[in-house]
């Protein structure tokens, strides 16, 4: 709770006396309750959208690789697309269950989606940019151009 309470302090000879308005309220305590302890355990299945994904990425000699861990998702799931120098990776998933009884009919739908954008660095060649999907890791590949590529040393004898 963020309320503080007030106390005696040691040696003072008249006591503090209680003021019942810094005391928390009870619907703050409710807050605290039903947002620590049974927020997460109440609402479980409440919001099961998928939130902002991790990514990865590699820079090797050759490539840039984009690893982003997205499972559960299909191929069509995603919508991958280059403008501008920006490469931008989102999904949009809609669910939707139907279960009829003969006391009673449920539905349940859901809505998630999420976009995530990167600018191209000019050593990239974009029109070689190829990205593959499986084991729910999607993983996009940059090639770089023969010009950014790295080199190997190159030794110069001293004549």
């Amino acid at each position: 709770m963020s309320t503080l309470i007030p106390t005696i302090k040691s040696g003072n000879k008249k006591p503090v006396e209680p003021n019942f308005n810094l005391l928390p309220s009870l619907p703050s305590w409710f807050d605290d309750i039903l947002g620590k302890g049974l927020g997460t355990e109440f609402m479980s299945n409440f919001n099961t959208g998928i939130t902002l994904p991790a990514v990865n990425v590699i820079n090797s000699d050759n490539e840039f690789v984009i690893d982003m861990a997205v499972p559960g998702l299909k191929k069509s799931d995603f919508e991958i697309n280059i403008d501008n120098q920006v490469l931008s990776i989102g999904v949009e998933t809609k669910t939707e269950n139907n279960e009829k009884n003969e006391n009673y009919t449920r539905r349940e739908f859901g809505y998630s989606s999420f976009k995530r954008t990167f600018t191209i660095p000019e050593s990239v060649d974009a029109d070689k940019i190829s990205a593959d999907y499986s084991d729910g890791i999607l993983k996009i590949h940059l090639p770089k151009r023969e010009e950014a590529k790295r080199k190997p040393v190159k030794q110069i004898k001293i004549s």
